[in-house]
């Protein structure tokens, strides 16, 4: 949210999903009644350093670091919030004060604090007693959210092992101390919001998300018969398809299965992050496009998700519950968890993160990929599309051979416009300059050296790799807190 946004929203008052709250040094438990009456009604907006008129008085900026951890800690606390739950918090800048802006998604489940329902009526929030007015939530939520069907005949010999066993071990992967590796099957499901109650029917049993997401071939199919995702190669034969997969199984191996077929479709890029560690530019965008086509579709709609790679662009597209008609920009998106059981699924076997972050990512990652003037778009609508640009051949990096060992090549641009140094003169100046730097600074960073040399970043990036292949520099340490050392 821009400083002019936060500034409009303000204008128009506490409403059903905005609300304002002064801040000093703690936040107040009036904060997470709001929180919890939020999530039980249609999500909101939460204002810390604004009085109740609306008048900015700020939070303390030694402050907000603080206040941002507890806050989160406090969410992902079972003895107040049950279930645990998701919201993002963030500082705004506006006029030399800070507001931290809370986002409150709509939720898929009836939360308590400290074991009371909150509701919010008007402006304000209200603690919900009557047991019809909670099975009244509880019928919403389930009109909002088709993950939560429940399937009463849905039993767990219909799920598929070997996937529990797949979540468990990625979890595993992120936390060692993970709650599923001590949780059987049924557990896990409980704990993930994949077994509950139905009040329309009266019944319990698993939801449509367990089967999406643990459920064997056939099952799936016959639950959900028009789900799939279709990934289409179209780059020589654009009527039709160069290749074609239909992938037709649970959300977990479908991720790994479209991944594959980025793979094989798309070219890669060399690049090194600010810890001059290399990653994968084709993998974090793929991964991000993949993962939101798959977790926010809208289950219940006939029309099928694509993954599509053409010449000069790939994009996803999937059914969807729209929330604002059109192209999706900083200034109007408003993160919404279409299947929030299935993204904390995800969330837990780190295969997405907090709410939003895939928008920030792509636009982050699209440019060093595509070239410094590509962006993603996101358009809204009955179906989602995200599109993103790809590199031209040209731009694309190669290894070449070159006395007989391989090196890294870089392509450097018209007029040499990246300063990279490559074939016009400056490397020994450019190496000598980065030498020198590491012996001052053994912790420098690559925007450091990029101030110090004169270089982009991309130059940098270049020279660097070029030293380390060369055996002239090494890496001591983690990525974050380690050292550069000269091999003499």
């Amino acid at each position: 949210m821009t400083p002019n946004t936060l500034i409009k929203k303000i204008k128009l008052g506490e409403t059903v999903t905005q609300e304002f709250k002064r801040c000093g040094n703690g936040i107040h438990s009036d904060v997470y009644e709001t929180v919890c009456s939020f999530l039980n009604r249609f999500g909101g907006d939460i204002f810390l350093g604004v009085d109740d008129d609306g008048n900015i008085e700020g939070v303390p900026e030694n402050a907000v670091r603080d206040l941002s951890r507890n806050f989160i800690n406090c969410l992902n606390n079972h003895s107040l919030f049950s279930p645990v739950c998701t919201a993002t918090i963030e500082p705004i800048s506006v006029d030399e004060k800070i507001v931290l802006w809370i986002y409150v998604p709509n939720a898929s489940q009836v939360y308590t604090l400290k074991g009371k329902v909150y509701d919010r009526l008007g402006d304000s929030d209200i603690v919900v007693t009557s047991t019809d007015k909670i099975a009244e939530m509880y019928i919403r939520k389930q009109n909002i959210f088709t993950e939560r069907r429940v399937f009463p005949y849905l039993k767990l010999e219909n799920l598929r092992e070997d996937v529990f066993q797949k979540a468990r071990q990625l979890a595993y992967n992120r936390n060692s101390d993970h709650p599923w590796m001590k949780m059987d099957n049924m557990q896990l499901l409980k704990s993930a919001g994949l077994y509950t109650h139905d009040y329309a029917t009266n019944e319990d049993g698993l939801t449509l998300a367990a089967a999406l997401l643990f459920g064997q071939d056939d099952v799936i199919h016959d639950i959900c018969p028009t789900y799939w995702t279709d990934a289409l190669c179209r780059k020589i034969d654009i009527d039709r398809y160069d290749d074609r997969e239909i992938i037709q199984t649970n959300l977990i191996d479908s991720v790994d299965l479209l991944m594959q077929f980025a793979r094989k479709h798309t070219s890669d890029k060399f690049y090194l992050d600010e810890n001059m560690q290399s990653i994968s530019l084709r993998s974090n965008i793929c991964r991000e496009m993949i993962v939101n086509c798959l977790i926010h579709r809208e289950f219940t709609s006939g029309r099928i998700s694509k993954f599509v790679i053409e010449k000069d662009r790939m994009y996803v597209e999937n059914p969807n519950k729209a929330q604002n008609e059109g192209k999706l920009t900083l200034e109007n998106i408003e993160p919404f968890p279409k299947n929030p059981c299935i993204s904390k699924v995800f969330r837990e076997i780190t295969y997405s993160e907090e709410l939003g972050s895939g928008f920030r990512k792509l636009n982050e990652y699209v440019p060093l990929y595509s070239g410094k003037n590509a962006r993603p778009e996101f358009i809204d609508g009955a179906m989602f599309r995200i599109v993103v640009p790809l590199p031209s051949e040209k731009s694309d990096e190669e290894t070449v051979k070159k006395n007989g060992e391989e090196e890294i090549k870089s392509n450097c641009g018209e007029n040499c416009g990246e300063n990279c140094g490559e074939n016009c003169g400056e490397n020994t100046s450019a190496e000598e300059k980065i030498l020198e730097a590491i012996k001052e600074n053994a912790k420098i960073t690559q925007k450091q050296l990029a101030t110090i040399t004169g270089l982009s970043l991309r130059g940098v990036e270049w020279n660097m790799a070029k030293l380390k292949n060369e055996g002239k520099i090494k890496r001591l340490g983690s990525d974050k807190k380690g050292t550069w050392e000269i091999v003499e």
